[in-house]
This record gives structure tokens, sequence and C-alpha cells, in this order.
């Protein structure tokens, strides 16, 4: 759900009652490209309305926005706003408003077009800006307006060099901390900020396949070609200014790309696995669900498909900020994956940690809470597991020595691993119950095919019940989803020191 700034009642009336009131008059228009209104609570799209060349804004949207009381003047041909004791009067056709007595020009006149007040764009921060009790900050190469004191600075982005190696420059104004974390793919770079205001290079060149915005408001993403190899990264920071240098080299050899995982083999291929849990370095996070295939869809609309991959989304970026480890997602988009694929991703990029996210489901809207799975073996499996050891072989390795590997099927990788995912199923419903509800039986243990097949610990999370009207209703505010990523990270890492105090010797 989008934040929205609060608007009354009262003020909600008042508009449209004058709006209602005011003659119909034709005027030509076009829509423009919106402005981004940021604020504490989050962003809103405010429409823009170009008419003779210039930008406008509709008043009915600026007193939503902003609680604003605004009533007309019939007599004088305008309007007055009134925001706690202090006033705008305006009226048609003049360039200019008197605000608490003083007289501000305005670029172009305000207008009347049919049953709306048109003002232009520069209104809110020269007219409404001085009665307002938060700074409005307006800034048009950006299309933002900033409400408040927030961080927003300036990033500026160049390729110095095509190379290789490929060299890029990040200019932050005003300084701020930065911090980047590299994978194999890709440099996210995250500004300690609120928001920023972004001047990208429209292509890319030599190692580096596009600059993007990552998924969180304060972050940056380098994307390199198969061909790059590991990144080196300087951050100086000088004359109130934070200049961040980001240099690839050719790698050794062409890189697989990470998104795209080979199909695996059918059920009885050999799949090695080691016997000891191994210390996370790589996390595989699972959207559930995606293209055609929905998941379960709530009535008021939400989807499960949508849902977790927001929340998959929000986790890789914590992770990646806070953590530093590299995070795999098997799919990145509204893209339709098999089980088969999702398994590949995370075996084939030797994955040590693999959480699936899912939204339930029930025939009755009674059914609520979170709920948390690991494997269960069948007999097969059991079989599997025991014998693991007896079908191990040992291979040479380079430089010397040997190294044992066990053979197990693909189809029952999970079985020595069984433990270890009870573990983290058990740190991942001690994290999400502080802060969502969780079912009557939050911890249950089931055979899917999907964690049968992966080969490292693996959980799945059924985060609510989208059947449930409020449990859907909360599933789709930013609260619920931020809650329930970091809830992830949190269980992440407390498995982590898990593991490796059980590899302490």
């Amino acid at each position: 759900m989008t934040p929205r700034l609060p608007i009354t009642r009262a003020s909600a009336a008042v508009v449209a009652l004058f709006l209602f009131a005011l003659p119909l008059l034709p005027l030509a228009q076009d829509n423009g490209a919106p402005y981004t209104l940021l604020s504490r609570d989050g962003r809103r799209s405010i429409p823009i309305v170009v008419n003779g060349g210039r930008e406008l804004i509709a008043l009915d949207d600026v007193a939503a926005l902003f609680s604003l009381m605004v009533r007309g003047d019939s007599l004088a041909g305008g309007f007055t706003i009134t925001y706690r004791g202090r006033t705008v009067i305006a009226s048609a056709d003049q360039p200019m408003a008197s605000v608490d007595g003083k007289v501000v020009a305005l670029p172009s006149p305000v207008v009347q077009a049919g049953r709306r007040w048109l003002v232009p764009v520069e209104f809110l921060s020269r007219a409404l800006g001085p009665i307002y009790d938060q700074r409005i900050t307006l800034r048009p190469a950006a299309r933002l307006v900033i409400l408040g004191d927030l961080r927003v600075p300036r990033v500026s982005a160049r390729i110095d060099s095509a190379g290789p190696p490929t060299r890029a420059t990040f200019l932050v104004t005003p300084a701020a901390r930065v911090t980047t974390t590299t994978d194999s793919g890709r440099v996210a770079l995250r500004v300690e900020a609120d928001a920023l205001e972004t001047t990208l290079p429209p292509s890319a060149t030599g190692l580096i396949e596009n600059i993007h915005a990552g998924d969180q408001p304060d972050t940056l993403i380098v994307a390199l070609t198969r061909n790059a190899g590991t990144p080196r990264v300087q951050i100086v920071t000088a004359d109130n200014a934070t200049r961040v240098i980001v240099e690839i080299p050719p790698g050794v050899e062409p890189r697989a790309p990470v998104s795209q995982s080979p199909t695996p083999g059918a059920p009885g291929t050999e799949t090695p696995t080691p016997i000891s849990i191994r210390t996370p370095q790589t996390i595989v996070i699972d959207p559930g669900h995606g293209g055609d295939d929905l998941g379960v869809k709530g009535a008021g609309g939400l989807e499960e498909k949508q849902l977790t991959l927001d929340v998959a989304k929000r986790v890789r970026s914590l992770i990646e900020s806070r953590l530093g480890l590299r995070v795999i997602m098997t799919r990145d988009d509204d893209k339709l994956v098999t089980l088969d694929e999702r398994a590949a991703t995370a075996n084939n990029n030797k994955a040590s940690l693999l959480v699936s996210l899912h939204a339930n489901g029930a025939p009755s809207a009674t059914p609520a809470g979170a709920e948390v799975f690991y494997d269960r073996l069948d007999r097969e499996g059991e079989a599997a597991k025991q014998a693991a050891a007896a079908q191990a072989t040992t291979l040479p390795i380079i430089g010397g020595g040997t190294r044992r590997i066990e053979i197990i099927p693909w189809d029952l990788a999970q079985a020595p691993h069984v433990e270890a995912s009870d573990v983290l199923a058990g740190v991942l419903e001690e994290e999400l119950r502080k802060v969502i509800p969780m079912s009557a039986r939050p911890r249950q243990q089931a055979p899917m095919r999907l964690l049968s097949a992966a080969n490292m610990p693996a959980a799945l999370v059924e985060m609510a019940y989208l059947t449930n009207g409020k449990q859907e209703m909360d599933a789709g505010t930013d609260a619920f989803k931020n809650n329930v990523a970091q809830a992830i990270v949190n269980a992440i890492v407390r498995f982590r020191a898990m593991t490796e105090d059980r590899e302490t010797p």
C-alpha cells in the first residue's frame, strides 16, 4: 500500500463544495510527467497538467496532499487557502499570491479550468512553503517535492573508461556515508539517505551492463557483464562531496550468469553432498510462484506472487547492505520458474542456505497466521541419509590430497540437511513470532519437492493467509513486508552464529 499524507474530512468537504461551485470553462491541457512527493510517511505521486507549455498542479490535489482548507472567493475571482491560522490568497490570471499579507511572485498565473483551479508547480515552495509547518523543497530536474528535512543527496554517475578495466565514478553531494557490497554479478551502493536524486548514464559500456536504482530508495546497482572480474571500490570524501570509484577488471574467463541456472537432472541424478553444515556465505531467497502462476489471490486483489517478490527484494537488500553476503534470488521479476529450476539455482551456485517465501490460502476466511515448514523425509529419504556415507567416494584435489564426496540422488539431496533445516525453521519461527501473528501450528514438517531437492539447510515460510481479509490487508502494507524481511534476516544471522559454533572444534 502506498503511504498517504493525512487529509481531514473537513478539508476534503470544503474542497469538494468549492470545486463543484465553479463554472465550467474550457482550457486546453495535457497530462505531464508526474512529480513525486517525498515525506517521512513515504512517497506519493503528484499529477501534472501542462497548459501552454506551463506545468500546473490542480488545487484539489494540493489540498488533499497537504491537508489544507480551501474556499472560493467569487467576488475576487480567486480562492483562499487556510492552514493553522495562516492564509494564501490568489486570483485568477494573476502570477502572484498574497502569503500572510506578503506578495509572492509566481512564474505563471493561476488559472481556472472547468471546475478546477490550477496553480504552477512553484506555488508549493513559494506560496505554500512559508505558511506550512514543514519545509517544502522543489527539485524540478528530478521531479521531486521534498517535505520536511529529508536527506536527499544528488548522485551523478558516469563511466570514465570502457577499458578494460572499466571505470565508473559516482559523485554524492552533499557528502554522505556510502557502503558497497560486491557479489559475482553486481555492485550495490547504499547511501546513508532517505532517498536519492540520481543522474545516471542512459547507456553503459565495457564491463558494465547497466546502472539502475535498487529495490530500496537509498541504493544504486551496478550490473556487470558476464566477462567482468571482481570489482575494486574506492571511496573518498572531500569538499563536502563523496566520490565512489568502481573499477572492474576482466575476469579470467566468462562467468555463467547467476540468474539462469541449468535445468536439474532427472530424478536419480547423483549430487555431491557434504556431511557437515557449512557456514552460510551465499544465501538463496526463493519468491514463490510468478508469471502465469499467481499463487493465492486475496479478495482484495493481493496476489501471492507479488507479495513474495516484494518481500524477497527487501530481504536481499538488507542482507547485502548489512551482512555483506552474496544473495541470489530464484527470480527477480514476474516470470514463471519451475520447482526444479529453483532447486538448481541453489544447488548449482553452491548456496549454503535457502529460504522460500509463500503466502497461504484456505477454503474459509478463518485460518490466519504465519507458518514455517522444513522437509520431512519418507522411508526412502531416511534410507538415503543412512546410506550416504557408504556410497561416498574419494576424489583427488589440486595440490595433493583427497576429498570425500557423498553421493545421493538429486530429489533426496535434502536428506543430510534435515536436522540443520529443523534448526533454521526454529529460528525463523521465533523471529517471525516477534513481529507478526503465527498460526496454531507455527512450525511443521512436510514433504515438499523444492525442499527435498535442496542440497543445503532449507525452509519455507508461509507469511500470511491471503484468504483472511484482515491478514490480506496487513500483508499489503510496507510495515508488514519490512517486519517480515527483517525477521528473516535476523533468523539468518542467528543461524549463521549457531552454524559457526557447531563447526568450531
